[in-house]
C-alpha cells in the first residue's frame, strides 16, 4: 500500500468485523505518515471515512455527491448581497442545476453546462462548486484563467483515470471524474473556453501567525471559523477558510475570498524553495511555471491560487494518484517534499499577485 492511499481492503469487513473496520478507518489517516490533513479539509481524521473511488465508476456524477455538503434552507427567506440587485433563498443559492448568479455582470454569458449542468444524468452545474467566476472555495479547484488546452488535458486525465485523489474519502474528486466521463467534446470545450476567458483575481489573503481562529470542518472539506474570538495554536498546518463565513458558506458570495494562516517563517522558507529549489529538495518553480508563476504555454498558472488545492495536487503526485503527462513531469519536483515544505511552498505561492 502506498503511503497516503487508503487501502480498499478495509472496506470488505461485515458483521462483527465491522467494528474492526471502523477502528481501522478511525485511525487510518492519523497513522499515515505525512498525510496533510489540512489540505484535504480535515481538522482530525474523519470518524468514518468512505471509499468513493469505486462508488461512481460510470458517468452519473450525482451518484458521487456526498450528502449534507450544502447549508439547508430552513426559512425560505429571500437573502441579498451588497452590490447585487438580486435576491435568492438558500435553496436557490445551492440549487444543483441552476445555482444563484449574484453578479452576472462579472462574467460572460455562461454556457449551459456551466450554468445548469445536465439534470437528466445528475451532472451538477459547474458553477455550483467553482462559482460562475471560477474562483471557487478551498475544497474545489480554482479554474478561472486556466488555458483551454490545460483545462481539456485535466478533464481527459480525470476521464481516463490518470488523475485521482490520494484520499479516497474525497467524494468530489470522484464526482469530478464522473463528470469528465459524462461531458461531450463540445461541452468540455465550452466550459474550458468560458473559464479561460476570465483571469483569476486576487482571492487569498495569507497571514503568518502562531495561532488561528477556532474553526470546524464541514462534511465537504470546508473549514469554517467558529463563533466568537477564541483561537488555537496553528501547529504544523496551513489553515484556509473564508474571510466571511456567512458570505461564503450561506450566500456563496463570489466576491468574498479566503484567508490562509501559515506558521511564522513559512513565507520566507517557501520563497527559498520556490525560487532556488532548496539545495535539491525540489526544483525552482519558475523554470516551468514562469518567473512570476503566472503560467506558460506548457504549465498552469499558480500565483495567488488556493494553497490547499495546490498542496493536494503535489501530494497526489507524490503518491502516484496523478499520472497524467504533466504530473509525470512534476514528480521529480515533489518526491522529496515534506509536509512542512508543502505548507511553506503553497503559502508563499498563494501570497503572490495572480
Amino acid at each position: 500500500m502506498r503511503r497516503g492511499v487508503v487501502s480498499v481492503a478495509v472496506c470488505v469487513c461485515v458483521g462483527a468485523g465491522g467494528v474492526q473496520l471502523l477502528a481501522q478507518a478511525n485511525r487510518f489517516l492519523a497513522l499515515t505518515p505525512g498525510f496533510p490533513l489540512w489540505a484535504y479539509g480535515y481538522k482530525t481524521p474523519p470518524a468514518a471515512p468512505e471509499d468513493w473511488s469505486g462508488r461512481c465508476p460510470g458517468t452519473r456524477p450525482r451518484d458521487c455527491d456526498r450528502p449534507g455538503g450544502m447549508p439547508a434552507d430552513t426559512t425560505g427567506e429571500k437573502l441579498t448581497i451588497p452590490g447585487s440587485g438580486r435576491s435568492f433563498t438558500v435553496a436557490e443559492i445551492t440549487a444543483p442545476y441552476s445555482p444563484a448568479d449574484w453578479f452576472p455582470e462579472d462574467h460572460p454569458p455562461m454556457p449551459p453546462i456551466v450554468a445548469r449542468g445536465k439534470p437528466e444524468s445528475g451532472f451538477r452545474a459547474c458553477a455550483i462548486c467553482h462559482y460562475p467566476n471560477g474562483q471557487g472555495l478551498m475544497q474545489n479547484g480554482p479554474v478561472a484563467g486556466l488555458p483551454v488546452d490545460q483545462f481539456l488535458r485535466q478533464l481527459a486525465d480525470f476521464a481516463s483515470g490518470r488523475r485521482k485523489s490520494a484520499d479516497v474519502n474525497k467524494a468530489n474528486a470522484f464526482e469530478m471524474a464522473a463528470m469528465a466521463r459524462n461531458l461531450t467534446p463540445g461541452e468540455a470545450r465550452a466550459a474550458a473556453e468560458y473559464y479561460a476567458s476570465m483571469p483569476f483575481k486576487p482571492w487569498i489573503r495569507v497571514i503568518e501567525s502562531a495561532t488561528v481562529p477556532k474553526f470546524t470542518a464541514t462534511v465537504n472539506g470546508l473549514f469554517l471559523q467558529a463563533e466568537g474570538n477564541e483561537t488555537e495554536p496553528i501547529g504544523r498546518r496551513l489553515v484556509e477558510m473564508p474571510e466571511d463565513t456567512y458570505q461564503s458558506n450561506m450566500l456563496r458570495n463570489p466576491r468574498s475570498g479566503l484567508l490562509a494562516y501559515v506558521p511564522p517563517g513559512s513565507l520566507k522558507a517557501g520563497e527559498t524553495l520556490v525560487k532556488t529549489g532548496g539545495e535539491g529538495r525540489t526544483q525552482a518553480c519558475g523554470a516551468c511555471h514562469g518567473v512570476d508563476l503566472r503560467g506558460t504555454a506548457t504549465a498552469p498558472p499558480l500565483a495567488g491560487r488556493h494553497p490547499g488545492y495546490m498542496a493536494r495536487q503535489m501530494y497526489d503526485m507524490q503518491q502516484g494518484a496523478r499520472n497524467g503527462d504533466g504530473a509525470k513531469l512534476m514528480r521529480a519536483a515533489v518526491e522529496k517534499l515534506t509536509e512542512d515544505d508543502l505548507i511553506a511552498i503553497t503559502g508563499y505561492i498563494a501570497s503572490l499577485q495572480p
